[in-house]
C-alpha cells in the first residue's frame, strides 16, 4: 500500500482532531449562556425551543441563538446522516459485499438506510402524543409507566454503549491497517476531543458541528470513491470468476433479517430521536429524513462497492486469504498514499461525528430517564468523561464490530414490536407488563429456538450473542431473527391474557368495576397547546405543543 509516511500519518490524524477541538471550543463559548453558567442543565440537553421536559430548570434565549439553524430540512438531513454512519461501515459494507455479492450489498444498504424514514412518519405521531419529550423513553414512561420506561432506558444505554464500543474498535483497526501506526493513541485523541467539546456544549454542539461533519463526510466519501474508482484496475475475468453478481441463500435471507434488525435498533438511538423532536416542523422532518435515507443508501452502496472492487482486482482474498471485514484496506493497498490520507481524513470525521452522537445521547438518556434532568450541570459533564472510560477499555477488546452490532439488533429486535403497539389508540388496552414480558420473552425464545435447532443448549445460548456471526451457511441466524420479534409478540399476548385473568378475577371478588378495557380520559387540551411560544430567531411560530408536566400517567398493569 501506498502508505503515508509516519509524520504525515500523525499530522493527518491529529491535525484534524485538533480542527476539530478548536472549532467546537469557539462554538461552545460562543453560545454559552448565563443560565448554564447558572447550572441549569435544558440547554446542554436539548436544542433550545426545539422541546420542552419535565424538569426543574426553565428555558430562555440565548445570545446569538438566531443563528442556530436546526429545525430545518437540510441540517437536519445532514445531522441523521452523520449519525446513521461512522468508521464501522468500512469494515461491515465491503464485507458484505464479498459473502453475499451485489445482493447481500444492496439488501444492507437499503436496509441501513431506509428505517430512517420511520423517524418522519413515527416521529410526528409520537411528538403528538409526547410534546414534552425529547427521547423514545419519555413517550415510554408516559405511555406505559415508569417500569416499562426504566426498562426501555436500560435497553437503549446498553445499546448506546454498545455502538460507542462498536464506534472505537472500529477507529482502532482502521487506524492500525491504514498507517501502521498504534490505533490506541487515536482512540485516545478521539475521546479526548469529543469528551470535552460535549461536555461543555452539549447536545446543541453536537447538532451544530453534526452539520459540519456530516457535510464533510459526504464531500470526502464522494471523493474517496471516486478516487479508489479510477486508480482501479478490474480483471475482467475475475468479476464472473467470483460469482458476486448472482443470488445466494444468504442474500435471501438477508431480505428479512436486516430490515427487521437495523429498523428495530433504529428505535434505541436516542440521537436520531433528539433530532426527531428538534426539527421545526412536521414536514421539515419529513423532508429532512428522506433526503438523508436518499444520501446514506448511496454513501453505503458506494462504500461496500470496495468489497466487490476488492475481489475483481485480486486484492481479496489474497494469499493467504483474509477475512472479507478487511476487503477495503486490501485494496487501498494497490493504491498512492494519498488516497490513503484521503481515507484516513475521511475515517476521522465519520467517527467523530458518530461519537460524539452517540456520547450526547447516552448522557441525555441518562439525566431524562433516572434523574427526570434534576442534577446538576456539572454532573452531567461530569457523566459525559466518566462513561468514556468503560467504553475505550472494551472497544480495545472487542474485534468483532459486526458482533457488537449483532447483540443489539437481537434486543431490539424482541422488544420493540411490542413496544409500538401502544402507538395506535385503538390499542389502549395494551400495559407496560406486556411490553417488559414480551421483550424478555423474545430473547428466550431465541434460546429455546437456538437449543432446539443444536440440541445443545450452550449452542442456544451462544446464538443469542451470534457468536457464529451473521453469515453463515444455515438457517440459524434467520430463525433467531425470526424467533425474537415472534417470540416477544406470542410473549407478549401470553402477559397481556395473564393480566387480563387477573384482574378480571380480582374484580370479581372484590365485587370491583373491572375496567381493563375502559378507554382512559383524553388529556386536557391544554397538554397539546400550551403558549405562544418564541423562535429562535424571535419571531412568533405557531402555537407550541408543549407542556411543562405531562398530565398522563402510563399503566404499568
Amino acid at each position: 500500500m501506498g502508505q503515508p509516511s509516519y509524520q504525515a500519518s500523525n499530522a493527518i490524524i491529529y491535525l484534524t482532531y485538533g480542527a476539530f477541538l478548536c472549532d467546537n471550543l469557539v462554538l461552545s463559548s460562543y453560545f454559552e449562556t448565563d443560565e448554564v453558567q447558572d447550572h441549569r442543565c435544558l440547554d446542554w440537553l436539548v436544542v433550545e425551543k426545539a422541546v420542552k421536559v419535565r424538569v426543574s430548570c426553565e428555558q430562555s434565549h440565548t445570545k446569538g441563538s438566531g443563528l442556530i439553524m436546526p429545525y430545518f430540512p437540510f441540517p437536519l438531513a445532514l445531522n441523521f446522516i452523520a449519525s446513521a454512519l461512522g468508521s464501522g461501515i468500512l469494515f461491515t459494507y465491503p464485507e458484505i459485499s464479498t459473502i453475499a455479492g451485489v445482493q447481500g450489498l444492496v439488501v444492507y444498504s437499503l436496509s441501513s438506510a431506509l428505517p430512517l424514514l420511520i423517524f418522519g412518519f413515527l416521529g410526528p405521531i409520537i411528538r403528538r402524543k409526547c410534546p414534552e419529550g425529547f427521547v423514545l423513553t419519555e413517550w415510554t414512561r408516559q405511555r406505559y409507566g415508569v417500569i416499562a420506561a426504566l426498562y426501555l432506558s436500560v435497553l437503549t444505554l446498553i445499546t448506546l454503549f454498545l455502538y460507542m464500543v462498536a464506534e472505537l474498535s472500529a477507529l482502532q483497526q482502521i487506524i492500525n491497517a491504514l498507517t501502521g501506526l498504534n490505533g490506541l493513541w487515536a482512540v485516545i485523541a478521539e475521546c479526548i476531543v469529543t469528551t470535552i467539546y460535549t461536555s461543555l456544549g452539549g447536545f446543541r454542539i453536537s447538532f451544530i458541528t453534526d452539520n459540519i461533519q456530516g457535510a464533510l463526510v459526504v464531500g470526502l466519501v464522494i471523493l474517496a470513491v471516486i478516487t479508489v474508482g479510477v486508480k482501479t484496475n478490474i480483471d475482467k475475468g475475475l468479476v464472473h470468476s467470483t460469482n458476486l453478481l448472482g443470488a445466494s441463500l444468504l442474500g435471501w435471507q438477508l431480505i428479512y433479517i436486516l430490515p427487521v434488525a437495523i429498523l428495530t435498533n433504529d428505535f434505541f438511538v436516542s440521537g436520531f430521536w433528539m433530532r426527531t423532536f428538534a426539527s421545526k416542523t412536521d414536514k421539515d422532518l419529513i423532508i429532512g429524513t428522506s433526503i438523508a435515507t436518499a444520501a446514506v443508501a448511496v454513501i453505503l452502496t458506494l462504500v461496500g462497492a470496495t468489497g466487490l472492487l476488492a475481489a475483481w482486482t485480486g486484492a481479496w482474498p489474497g494469499n493467504p486469504p483474509q477475512e472479507g471485514s478487511i476487503a477495503f484496506f486490501l485494496l487501498l493497498e494497490q493504491l498512492p498514499a494519498w488516497v490513503v490520507g484521503i481515507v484516513v481524513v475521511m475515517t476521522v470525521s465519520l467517527s467523530t461525528a458518530a461519537f460524539d452522537s452517540l456520547q450526547s445521547a447516552m448522557v441525555s438518556t441518562g439525566s431524562n430517564d433516572l434523574f427526570r434532568n434534576e442534577l446538576n450541570l456539572w454532573f452531567i459533564r461530569l457523566a459525559v468523561v466518566l462513561v468514556i472510560f468503560p467504553v475505550a477499555v472494551v472497544a480495545l477488546k472487542s474485534p468483532s464490530v459486526l458482533q457488537i452490532y449483532l447483540i443489539s439488533d437481537l434486543v431490539s429486535a424482541s422488544s420493540i414490536p411490542v413496544l409500538v403497539i401502544g402507538l395506535s389508540d385503538k390499542c389502549f388496552w395494551w400495559r407496560g407488563f406486556e411490553v417488559v414480558v414480551g421483550g424478555l420473552g423474545g430473547l428466550l425464545t431465541v434460546f429455546i429456538f437456538g437449543t432446539v435447532y443444536y440440541g445443545d443448549a450452550q449452542d442456544g445460548a451462544n446464538l443469542m450473542l451470534l457468536k457464529e456471526s451473521l453469515y453463515v451457511d444455515d438457517w440459524s441466524a434467520f430463525g433467531a431473527f425470526v424467533a425474537a420479534p415472534v417470540g416477544g409478540l406470542l410473549w407478549g399476548f401470553g402477559a397481556f391474557a395473564l393480566r387480563i385473568g387477573i384482574q378480571w378475577t380480582l374484580a370479581k371478588i372484590g365485587g370491583q368495576h373491572f375496567d381493563a378495557f375502559d378507554r382512559p380520559s383524553p388529556p386536557d387540551p391544554s397538554f397539546f397547546t400550551g403558549a405562544r411560544e418564541r423562535s429562535l430567531g424571535g419571531e412568533d411560530e405557531e402555537p407550541a405543543n408543549h407542556a411543562k408536566v405531562s398530565s398522563l400517567k402510563g399503566k404499568f398493569l
